[in-house]
């Protein structure tokens, strides 16, 4: 568990200038399993939005919401800018949604 969040931690907050390919794709697996960690945190917290919502699951997408979500996190990450990020965050709250509806079903 100490070797995962050093990964995942280091991940975040240490910036790697890797030299070669291995050493490249070494700084990407370590990325790649930050990003899953939150991606899994995130479908946990939208599980719980989706249970306190008046109207939950795909009809209750907030897009206004969703807008302004892609526009801050554009500002954190400027070179992909909100084009870019637009589809990955439609498919992550999709996601999200797709796994509170197959929970609220068991």
């Amino acid at each position: 568990m100490a070797e995962e969040a050093v990964t995942v931690v280091g991940a975040l907050l240490r910036h790697e200038s890797p030299a070669t390919l291995p050493e490249c794709r070494e700084a990407i697996d370590r990325v790649d399993a930050a990003l899953a960690t939150l991606l899994e945190r995130r479908a946990a917290l939208a599980g719980t939005v989706q249970r306190l919502k008046p109207v939950g699951g795909f009809a209750g997408r907030d897009m206004d919401r969703e807008r302004a979500l892609v526009a801050r996190m554009a500002s954190r990450a400027p070179s992909l800018g909100e084009a870019r990020l637009a589809p990955i965050m439609n498919a992550v709250i999709e996601a999200g949604l797709h796994l509170a509806e197959e929970r609220a079903e068991r």
